[in-house]
């Protein structure tokens, strides 16, 4: 049954990526079309063609490596300067061999020409007001917000949040860490060589209720955590009781650098004990504004993974090839998504309510992320054509405003060479985190 359920897992994650993809081409589409652009191709997928129909003048179909998929609307690339669309060569454009980059562009723009005819030029993508190139361009990524505040909107409206707290009143110590483990090591099981934690020095066991510390007398677990993050020089005197006799265990708090707390990672020196709460489930829900306010959190930590992209990716490879073991929170990629999903619910030790709210979790935090990673303004990603109108949009006002000369379309086709090795590197990134998902893979914690 347990098997059974691991594939239901990674075949419903594969599934709602696929349907994701569709409705991110989808918000592409629909726009294009609305605006009167030609649009030849929706496929999701890449590689050899499964499946296609004809519906009009659009290609609809599926390809056999299903890891993304495109639109091809009409005439993304302006004809160049060397030739006008009134000639009469019918909108051909000339091969150039003056150099690398200019036979890159040269040819790219051949390529996006050559099916084009006369009757096409008034539905020619560039064409197209910048504000429509934004509402085109920005469609995809916003669709895959749009899924996961809904996704997020049910979990947190049905299921709720689901957050551990400690217990009020004073402290009744849940676990004690018998050992140091620096804080950005991905095995968190101790080794001979880790040194024994502050509590562990001081005689604290589960079951204990902290009283005091330093003579202060300890009320609840903030006000302790507090004591223990600020006492980063000097002794620790903590009074506790066990079954009911009062005790006092004298040790030393003071730890290598480390972040404050999940959301700030700026490495401090601070105090550190080694112990952790009994604890208690504290369920919120809440609707629409309560979501978007979780989901401002989740974008805040995406921005920040976003930024360290490269790097999280880079020690993938280094997993990868056995130099250092892989962080448990490290970036993966949809085949390490299908697995975990299989774990999610696959795993009979929480509720099946519990395995579906964690599988939605994972799907709307993809959607997240790939809404969030299209914006980035480079091409070929779709932030990259979002940056290009926005600039054709300032300098043609900046144009006007001077009373100039109409500079005309942004020529997209000018930034190919860094469309090509922005694509290199997620084909590379991608590689990588297959690879890795594959050879050192992720696993769920284990309880």
């Amino acid at each position: 049954m347990t098997a059974l359920f691991y594939l239901v897992g990674v075949v419903l994650f594969v599934v709602a990526i696929l349907v994701s993809i569709g409705l991110h081409e989808l918000g592409h589409m629909i726009p294009a079309k609305a605006f009167g652009a030609k649009v030849t191709q929706y496929f999701i997928g890449f590689g050899p063609t499964v499946w296609s129909r004809r519906r009009g003048e659009t290609e609809y179909g599926a390809k056999a490596v299903p890891l993304g998929g495109y639109v091809k609307i009409v005439g993304m690339l302006p004809p160049g300067a060397e030739q006008s669309e009134e000639q009469s060569d019918e909108l051909r454009v000339r091969k150039s061999n003056t150099g690398m980059f200019t036979q890159l562009i040269s040819d790219a723009r051949a390529a996006e020409w050559e099916q084009i005819t006369p009757e096409d030029a008034p539905r020619l993508f560039y064409r197209l007001s910048w504000w429509k190139k934004v509402i085109v361009m920005a469609g995809g990524p916003t669709v895959n917000l749009l899924i996961a505040f809904f996704v997020f909107l049910g979990i947190f409206g049905i299921y709720g949040s689901h957050q551990l707290v400690p217990d009020s009143g004073r402290p009744v110590i849940d676990t004690v860490s018998r050992c140091v483990i620096p804080f950005d090591r991905a095995d968190q099981s101790c080794r001979p060589t880790d040194p024994p934690s502050p509590a562990y020095q001081a005689g604290l066991r589960p079951g204990d209720v902290i009283t005091s510390f330093n003579g202060v007398a300890v009320t609840g677990w903030n006000q302790l955590r507090s004591l223990i993050q600020h006492n980063d020089a000097g002794t620790a005197v903590i009074g506790y009781t066990r079954d009911g006799v009062a005790r006092t265990g004298t040790t030393s708090t003071t730890v290598e650098a480390r972040p404050v707390s999940d959301t700030d990672q700026t490495l401090r020196r601070v105090g550190f004990l080694g112990v952790a709460p009994t604890s208690h489930d504290q369920v919120t829900h809440g609707g629409a504004i309560y979501t978007l306010r979780q989901m401002g959190s989740m974008t805040r930590d995406s921005v920040v993974a976003l930024a360290h992209l490269p790097v999280r990716v880079w020690g993938v490879a280094e997993a990868i090839v056995g130099a250092k073991q892989r962080a448990a929170d490290s970036p993966v990629s949809i085949v390490g998504g299908g697995r975990i999903a299989g774990e999610t619910i696959s795993d009979t030790s929480f509720p099946l309510g519990d395995r579906v709210a964690g599988l939605l979790m994972l799907v709307g935090g993809f959607n997240l992320f790939i809404g969030l990673f299209n914006f980035v303004p480079l091409l070929p990603l779709d932030g990259g054509h979002i940056a290009s109108a926005l600039w054709e949009a300032i300098r043609r006002g900046f144009a006007r405003l001077r009373r100039l000369p109409d500079p005309g379309y942004v020529d997209a086709a000018k930034l190919l060479p860094i469309a090509y090795v922005v694509a290199s590197f997620l084909l590379v990134m991608g590689v990588v985190l297959v690879v890795g998902d594959l050879v050192v893979p992720v696993h769920l914690p284990a309880e």
